[in-house]
């Protein structure tokens, strides 16, 4: 694929960017079959949030355009050969991942309507309606909003500007590449899905892994590109289901114990490598040092904010005190990475965990100093479940500068989850 051509001939009325429901993480899906079980009658408001509020995102997307994409997704349907992939695959060594009931479900699925307003120079976009539905919205009107913003700038351009950014971009990638087949014992996966540059870059970066890393290359979270080019996809929990048990709480007993519950349920439907801790939704001190020692016989632990080295270390402290061997213990890190942070990460952790990488933004989306502006320099967007029947949500992470919510409702959660004195990281993507 040529693909800065075929950027040059984006001038058609619609080039769709998201073809395909399963053009998403895998997580979802998989979150998406606990909802689907457990909580299936309630309501969720998922919210576009633009951290880099210095980029005008209603001044460089027009919003008709936006709208005919948004409008396209909710056309979309599983194709028989995806629900096929999903039905009959195998997914970290099971088969039959999902369930008839859930699939039959899903190959009926249409995404539910949306709401879009312009508010000055930035976009209103939310989402309504039960969990399991509005919850697959995330990735894709993510996936369509980072897409926008890039065709803005490279519309500009022409024919052989255009091949020289590629050809940059290409180039910086394969250097990328051959540093981390430097690292002996690598595993590493994409999770660049959310913030891709578009989807045929991502499509790209994939194979330029494939062919570098060859057995070190995990996988892709991105369940289309994972069919597609035969490779694992890669995926376990998110924020998002604590955030949302959270909120559902009744009292602040049982809002304590909610992360727990969340963990309770996935360990009811999954087994092995899906058996993942992601501790950092109220502080990761407070949640290992108040979990259950059920949870200290899990496969591992994602590390997603915060100082990644002292989130890993705190992670093999837990383990220790718990009476587990750390090396058996597997520590996912997936928080803004880039090769020189990948690089010393494994140095330091190598023999003491078994280390894998979710390496995400900077790995489908670097194209910065590329312009004379900076105009394609990657952002921090994310769309957030902001409420729960009617309940505000709440995430506190283990970086200050990543926390959401109503100010009384973070001051309530501190004080429930006891989460201390937290050291401001700069929130790269």
């Amino acid at each position: 694929m040529d693909i800065a051509t075929r950027v040059y001939n984006h001038r058609w009325k619609l080039d769709p960017i998201v073809r395909s429901l399963i053009d998403t993480d895998f997580y979802k899906l998989l979150m998406c079959q606990s909802v689907f079980t457990n909580h299936s009658h309630t309501h969720v408001t998922f919210s576009l949030i633009n951290r880099a509020t210095h980029i005008p995102l209603a001044d460089l997307i027009d919003e008709g355009e936006l709208r005919d994409q948004l409008d396209h997704i909710r056309a979309l349907s599983l194709s028989r050969g995806e629900s096929t992939f999903l039905r009959g695959n195998m997914f970290y060594g099971k088969r039959q991942m999902f369930r008839p009931d859930f699939m039959e479900w899903f190959e009926g699925f249409r995404l539910p309507p949306y709401h879009l307003e312009r508010v000055g120079d930035q976009y209103e976009l939310t989402f309504e309606g039960r969990w399991c539905e509005a919850m697959l919205w995330e990735i894709p009107a993510l996936a369509v909003l980072m897409e926008l913003r890039s065709r803005a700038v490279l519309g500009r351009m022409k024919r052989f500007e255009l091949q020289v950014l590629y050809a940059r971009a290409m180039t910086k990638l394969w250097e990328k590449i051959k540093r981390l087949q430097a690292i002996e014992e690598l595993r590493i996966a994409d999770f660049g899905t959310r913030r891709r540059h578009s989807f045929l870059w991502q499509d790209w970066c994939v194979q330029a892994m494939i062919e570098g890393l060859g057995a070190r290359f995990a996988g892709t979270s991105n369940c289309l590109i994972a069919m597609r080019r035969e490779v694992e996809a890669i995926g376990t929990n998110a924020h998002e289901l604590p955030m949302v048990y959270a909120a559902l709480a009744d009292s602040d007993e049982s809002l304590a114990q909610a992360p727990y519950r969340v963990l309770a349920d996935w360990q009811s439907e999954h087994s092995g490598n899906l058996r993942i801790i992601l501790p950092d939704t109220f502080g990761s001190r407070t949640f290992l040092e108040r979990a259950p020692d059920w949870l200290s016989d899990w496969t591992g632990i994602r590390v997603d904010s915060g100082d990644p080295a002292e989130g890993a270390e705190l992670a093999i402290q837990w383990w220790q005190a718990r009476g587990q061997d750390p090396r058996e213990k597997l520590v996912i890190f997936s928080d803004g990475l880039d090769v020189d942070k990948i690089a010393e990460l494994h140095r330091q952790f190598a023999g003491r965990v078994k280390v894998s990488f979710g390496w995400g933004t900077l790995l489908t989306n670097d194209f910065r100093g590329f312009t004379s502006d900076d105009g394609l320099a990657p952002f921090s967007l994310v769309c957030k479940a902001v409420s729960a029947n009617g309940r505000p949500t709440v995430k506190l992470s283990d970086n200050p500068k990543k926390a959401m919510g109503p100010e009384p409702e973070i001051a309530r959660y501190r004080k429930v989850f006891g989460t201390v004195a937290q050291t401001p990281q700069d929130v790269i993507v």
